[in-house]
């Protein structure tokens, strides 16, 4: 009975801005140090300190904005959310409520190249991050890191406009895409700076009230904020159509259990007592600040994606593939510079690279093997120095070392056997100790030839050259028919 109802999802993303330095002190915006070693009396909310903008927080969050079309208020104000929390010292957060720093924006799906979908930003505000609470295994108790405290935050709420899990996820991935191509962020959801609360209701198909929200935290993955939505989506239901009705209430998400639990009644916005930051003055953003930034943006998602497809005769789906990750582009274009061959480089990196990297389970950016390790592969691949076979052994120990090609194959005489003279006696010992094989091929089987070829090949570990094997090959079988 889920096609009697619409649902209804809305999101709010936490967004940690990729700063040297925390919001409003000078610690380290690091993940991964030892517990409680970036922090000062300012982001551990000691009396008498006082919070300082980093001004950079200010461009990276402008540049989102204008990344996601936002419209930026030229006035704006931060805030005190009060609230009570072991990783929250200050027993309050500084956030922006009344008056965010942007809103009204709105993020294209794509497919194909071509808008399919628009999901609309309700608004964009800054924020500062709290601690992290570490629970001990036997639940006995829990530890509390504060170095995330003060990390710089952007909030962006999007409008109800999401309906299905899968579009959620979708939206979420394209949302993380052009975070990434802005520059404002990792977004990497493994190590928390890019988290999501989803907002969830069902109401029967064809009305226009809203059902009563429910919102789901705790999930790390697109596909855990899937998968928690989906479930939700059936436990709603459940529920309706028994008669019964939805809590509004915060949910904590199992991905062991695939569940969902009750951690808390929502609070309503005054539970927080918001009031102005008394120690912060208004944000002003003019005209000028804002032309800067926009002139200094860099090249968007869709635009790179149009670019590949006419300028390098990409098909949709390379160019689709290849520009979901902005490292990813940037490594296509840069060997491509240095190899004029967009079409083999894109053939490579879609393949044999790609199929490394999820082995290995990293970022491309982080790797030792760089477009100049690909660009040179290739070009012993043109220059007849080595195989396509061998290529592919020469790639994985370039790829997990750093080495550069041709240093790999000399080091172990890997180069391509192009000598006639050399192949022709390979050729005819093969054609020796096969002669049931060449019986086959002088009736006409097919694979016969196939299989000689890689006789050879394997004689002399594939380093033979495959052109000049079939030629000779070719040259004695014709002779031995006459």
């Amino acid at each position: 009975m889920l096609n009697i109802y619409e649902i209804v999802i809305g999101l709010e993303v936490h967004v940690e801005l990729d700063t040297q330095s925390k919001m409003f002190c000078p610690c380290a915006n690091r993940f991964g140090a030892t517990p409680n070693t970036n922090v000062c009396p300012v982001c551990l909310g000691l009396p008498g300190s006082l919070p300082v903008l980093n001004e950079h927080t200010l461009v990276l969050a402008l540049q989102a904005a204008l990344a996601l079309n936002c419209r930026v208020n030229p006035f704006s104000r931060f805030a005190r959310k009060n609230y009570f929390y072991p990783d929250l010292p200050k027993a309050y957060q500084i956030s922006q409520y009344e008056l965010p720093l942007a809103g009204s924006g709105c993020l294209e799906l794509f497919k194909d190249g071509e808008p399919a979908r628009k999901v609309n930003i309700e608004r964009l505000h800054l924020e500062e991050d709290a601690g992290k609470l570490l629970h001990d295994e036997s639940h006995a108790f829990s530890h509390v890191d504060y170095n995330r405290c003060g990390v710089p935050l952007i909030e962006i709420v999007t409008n109800p406009d999401l309906r299905s899990p899968a579009e959620t996820r979708l939206f979420l991935e394209a949302l993380r895409r052009m975070l990434l191509y802005a520059r404002v962020s990792d977004c990497k959801m493994e190590e928390g700076s890019l988290r999501c609360d989803a907002n969830i209701s069902l109401r029967p198909h064809g009305t226009k009230e809203l059902g009563q929200k429910v919102e789901i935290k705790n999930m790390n993955s697109f596909k855990a904020v899937q998968r928690g939505l989906e479930y939700e989506v059936e436990r709603q239901a459940a529920i309706l159509n028994q008669g019964g009705r939805i809590n509004q209430e915060t949910r904590r998400w199992h991905e062991d259990k695939g569940v969902t639990s009750e951690m808390r009644t929502k609070e309503k916005d005054h539970d927080y007592r918001y009031f102005p930051e008394p120690d912060l003055p208004p944000l002003v953003v003019d005209a000028a600040l804002l032309s800067k930034i926009r002139s200094n943006m860099p090249e968007l998602p869709e635009f790179r994606y149009r670019r590949f497809t006419a300028d390098y005769a990409l098909s949709h789906y390379q160019a689709g593939i290849i520009i979901s990750d902005p490292y990813l582009a940037d490594f296509f274009e840069e060997t491509t510079k240095l190899n004029n061959q967009p079409q083999k480089v894109a053939n490579w990196l879609l393949g044999d690279v790609l199929k490394l990297l999820k082995q290995v389970d990293t970022d491309i950016e982080t790797l030792p093997f760089k477009p100049s390790h690909l660009a040179e592969l290739l070009m012993l691949i043109d220059g007849g120095k080595i195989s396509g076979r061998t290529a592919k052994e020469v790639l994985e120990e370039s790829f997990s070392a750093g080495k550069l090609p041709a240093e790999i194959v000399a080091e172990k005489g890997l180069g391509q056997i192009s000598d006639t003279n050399e192949l022709e006696q390979v050729v005819d010992d093969v054609l020796k100790k096969n002669s049931a094989a060449v019986r086959d091929h002088q009736e006409g089987k097919k694979n016969a030839f196939t299989f000689l070829v890689g006789s050879v090949m394997k004689a002399t570990r594939g380093k033979a050259n495959p052109v000049i094997v079939t030629a000779l090959l070719q040259g004695k079988l014709d002779g031995s028919k006459q």
